[in-house]
């Protein structure tokens, strides 16, 4: 059993953490290489789960010579991403942690996905309703491995960061974690796997 009792607050990453959505995510990006002709690597797209679309849009740019613009790599992507009926579903250990929290810490989530698909996802798990904050990537400038999302988070529960501890399951969203000095949980394969101080190296 997790021992949660040095902390105020309970901070969920969405995708790969508390939902399994990524294969979501990633079918749609599958789909979208096929449709631009460049290659899919599953593993490179996994390892930058947390961050926005957008951004991941201008790393493929940069990494492979695609004639499609950044706008239209996003806009392919969130097509099939929304042409997809069923997104995900909760991921059994994280939203164990998250009902023994309820009613004793402040919860939130902070995504790397935009509003409309963090509440759509929420919304269809029956989760929603749990979250004192929800910080998407509507909600900040500088997203994951920079601190805004989890700063935000704990900002709009009235915690100190020091108080809030992280589930991630990328190091990207590990990083993010650390740098708003926020110990963390990392999740793997579904399981919640390691425990990370803030300040401890990782790679």
């Amino acid at each position: 059993m997790l021992d949660l009792s040095p902390y105020q607050a309970v901070i969920f990453d969405m995708d790969g953490t508390l939902i399994d959505s990524m294969p979501s995510h990633l079918a749609a990006w599958q789909q979208t290489a096929a449709a631009f002709d460049f290659p899919f690597e599953p593993e490179w797209f996994y390892q930058l789960g947390g961050q926005p679309t957008t951004k991941t849009a201008v790393m493929l740019k940069a990494k492979y010579p695609i004639e499609a613009s950044e706008e239209t790599l996003v806009q392919t992507k969130y097509g099939h991403y929304e042409a997809i009926e069923q997104k995900g579903s909760l991921i059994a250990s994280t939203h164990q942690v998250l009902l023994s929290v309820l009613g004793k810490k402040k919860v939130a989530i902070g995504t790397g996905s935009r509003r409309i698909h963090a509440d759509e996802l929420l919304s269809s798990n029956g989760v929603i309703d749990h979250f004192d904050a929800i910080v998407t990537a509507n909600d900040v400038e500088n997203h994951k491995p920079a601190p805004d999302t989890f700063l935000q988070a704990a900002d709009n529960m009235g915690v100190a960061p020091a108080k809030c501890v992280v589930f991630e399951d990328t190091l990207l969203g590990v990083r993010a974690a650390q740098a708003a000095g926020m110990d963390c949980y990392l999740v793997e394969h579904g399981e919640i796997s390691r425990f990370i101080k803030a300040g401890e190296a990782v790679s």
